[in-house]
């Protein structure tokens, strides 16, 4: 897992989300799901590549932190391995993954 960020000349940082195959460990789909589309376990599928990763690129704003955490399959929720930080969920046992959009 991985994100990767590049900052655009509006202002914003392109940020890209990616599950490698190993991770995805066999996934037929999965969903980012977090603050920037409302916590949707629907609307930012990812893209399947032919090596068996997945990943989804969104633009955000400067300066900002959001949590976030992958949906495998509609069932099973994973934080990102190289997450820039952690943060406890507020309404489980879990930890939220933060990806943090500063220069």
């Amino acid at each position: 897992m991985s994100l990767k960020k590049s900052f655009t000349k509006d202002g914003n940082c392109k940020v890209t989300f990616t599950v490698s195959a190993e991770a995805a460990q066999g996934a037929k789909s999965i969903n980012l799901a977090g603050d920037f589309n409302c916590w949707s376990s629907t609307d930012t599928p990812m893209e399947k590549k032919s090596d068996g990763s997945f990943s989804v690129s969104m633009t955000l704003p400067v300066d900002k932190e959001f949590q976030f955490r992958y949906l495998f399959d509609g069932c099973r929720w994973e934080n990102d391995w190289k997450a820039d930080k952690y943060i406890p969920a507020p309404f489980s046992n879990a930890d939220n993954s933060v990806v943090v959009t500063s220069k």
